[in-house]
């Protein structure tokens, strides 16, 4: 028994020290690195951590100069805007521009939604305002279908931040940086520079994207190589034992 005792505490180290690694995946978008002035389209990732209620409404807003948005829903979501009229209107390629967008609302229609365990991917083309060198905040709120809201608007180091957006240099490239964010890295026609809205996006997909696969692996492999390790080094002992 006393052999034993080192071997479940090391298990039990293990687990704890590579918790951290599963931690709960948040709304996120993607591409998160955007060049201050570029046409991007992103996706807003929105995973469902329900046990058994549905995701039927994801409210996003949007902070001061957003003038060019256009959302593509998923099919069986409609998507609406809310928006805000300009104190002073400003010159657009196509004339005078008088009003922004302050808020998305992507709303499942009839039985649709996420279901639990999977994770949604809304389109979303933008023009990105401010300088390079700053970060946007997209506060979110997420619905279910037994009534219980994610607000996820908080700062980056809370449990429920926002997802947010650094805004570089004008001209550079557009940047996925790998986080804890839900589901497998965006498509590459997300990445491309003044890329076109998706027609369509999948309403739903496992959850158990590569960053999550990775995580549960590495501490499977790390697990048994600790087992191994140990095995080891009590059975050096018994061989030194008898001798």
């Amino acid at each position: 028994m006393s052999r034993r005792t080192p071997l479940a505490a090391a298990l039990a180290a293990a687990l704890l020290a590579a918790a951290p690694a599963l931690a709960q995946a948040h709304v996120s978008l993607h591409p998160n690195v955007i060049p201050s002035g570029a046409f991007a389209t992103l996706v807003v990732r929105v995973p469902n951590e329900s046990d058994r209620a549905r995701t039927v409404l994801v409210r996003m807003q949007l902070p001061d100069g957003f003038t060019s948005v256009a959302a593509d829903p998923p099919p069986g979501w409609s998507v609406a805007y809310k928006t805000q009229k300009l104190a002073k209107p400003i010159q657009g390629d196509d004339g005078p521009i008088t009003s922004e967008v302050r808020e998305i609302d992507w709303r499942a229609g009839g039985g649709a939604g996420t279901p639990p365990g999977q994770f949604l991917q809304l389109p979303l083309s933008v023009v990105i305002p401010g300088k390079a060198g700053s970060a946007i905040a997209f506060p979110t709120v997420q619905s279910y279908s037994d009534g219980k809201l994610d607000r996820w608007i908080g700062p980056p180091s809370a449990d429920m931040p926002a997802p947010t957006i650094d805004v570089s240099k004008a001209g550079g490239p557009l940047l996925d940086v790998a986080g804890g964010e839900a589901g497998p890295p965006a498509s590459a026609a997300a990445l491309t520079l003044g890329a076109a809205p998706a027609a369509t996006a999948p309403a739903a997909a496992s959850s158990g994207g590569p960053s999550k696969g990775l995580a549960i692996t590495a501490l499977i492999v790390g697990i048994l190589g600790l087992v191994a390790g140990l095995g080891g080094l009590l059975t050096a002992r018994r061989a030194r034992g008898r001798a």
